[in-house]
C-alpha cells in the first residue's frame, strides 16, 4: 500500500512537469535563465542568503528552479536543474540533471521551491560528476548557514559534502533531500550537447560552454567576483 501511494504521488508530480510543447533545447535554455535568476536573487539577500565564505569555498553550484514538492499521505519531489563546477579555466559548461524521490509522512498540497546546492569538497563534486547518485545514502547533505557570514559554530568545512539552500515565497528554509535521486538529464544533455557527453566531461571543463549558457555563467562569475572582492576588503 505504501509503495502504491508513493507511486501515485510521483505520478501526480509528473503531471506538474514541464511544458510538452517546447523543445528539449528551449526548455534547457529556459532552465538556464531561471537558474541564473534564482542564484542572483538568493545571493542578493545579504542577511538571509548564502554567506560569502561558503560560496567562495564551494567546488560546484547546482540550482533547481521551481523544485516541486507534492503529496497526499506520501509525498515526493521532482525537479530539473543545472550545475557548474570550478575548473582551472573558470566555471565549467553547465550539466543538466533531474531530481526525484519520495518521502513518507502526512502531506497534502503542492509547493514550489527554489533550491541551491553547493558541493563543498571533492567527494561532493565527484558525486555530481557521476550520472546518478542518491542524497543521504551516497552523498551527505545538510542545510547551509545563512547570513552575511557563516556562523563560527557551524562546522560547514568538515564532512558535509553538500550544503543546501531553499527558498519558498521569499522565505529561506531547510528542506530534507534524503532519499532523493540525482540523475543526468539525458534529454537536455543530448539537445544541448551530444549523446556521448557525460556530466564528468562537462563539469571537468573538457567541453566548451554553448552560447545559450553564457547568461547563466555570467551570473555565476558575477557572484564569484563579488564574493572575492568582499573577501579582499
Amino acid at each position: 500500500m505504501k509503495k502504491t501511494m508513493i507511486v501515485i504521488a510521483l505520478a501526480c508530480l509528473s503531471t506538474l512537469g514541464w511544458t510538452a510543447d517546447k523543445s528539449d533545447k528551449q526548455q534547457a535554455a529556459d532552465r538556464l535563465q531561471a537558474a541564473g535568476d534564482v542564484l542572483q536573487q538568493i545571493t542578493a539577500a545579504p542577511d538571509k542568503g548564502i554567506p560569502d565564505e561558503v560560496f567562495s569555498n564551494a567546488k560546484c553550484v547546482a540550482i533547481v528552479p521551481g523544485l516541486v514538492k507534492a503529496g497526499f499521505i506520501f509525498g515526493g519531489k521532482r525537479g530539473r536543474g543545472v550545475a557548474t563546477c570550478r575548473t582551472t579555466a573558470g566555471w565549467s559548461a553547465p550539466a543538466f540533471f533531474t531530481m526525484s524521490g519520495g518521502s513518507a509522512g502526512f502531506q497534502v498540497g503542492v509547493e514550489g521551491i527554489d533550491l541551491v546546492m553547493l558541493m563543498m569538497n571533492d567527494k561532493g563534486m565527484q558525486h555530481l560528476m557521476s550520472n546518478k547518485f542518491q542524497i543521504g545514502a551516497e552523498a551527505s547533505a545538510a542545510a547551509g548557514p545563512v547570513g552575511r557570514h557563516a556562523s563560527a559554530g557551524t562546522d560547514w568545512k568538515a564532512d558535509t559534502e553538500i550544503l543546501t539552500y531553499s527558498r519558498s515565497k521569499g522565505i529561506f528554509a531547510g528542506v530534507s533531500l534524503d532519499g532523493t535521486w540525482v540523475n543526468q538529464d539525458k534529454d537536455a544533455t543530448v539537445a544541448v550537447y551530444s549523446p556521448d557527453v557525460t556530466n564528468q566531461t562537462l563539469l571537468n571543463g573538457k567541453v566548451p560552454p554553448p552560447a545559450m549558457a553564457e547568461p547563466f555563467l555570467a551570473v555565476v562569475r558575477q557572484v564569484s567576483v563579488k564574493v572575492n572582492a568582499k573577501k579582499e576588503d
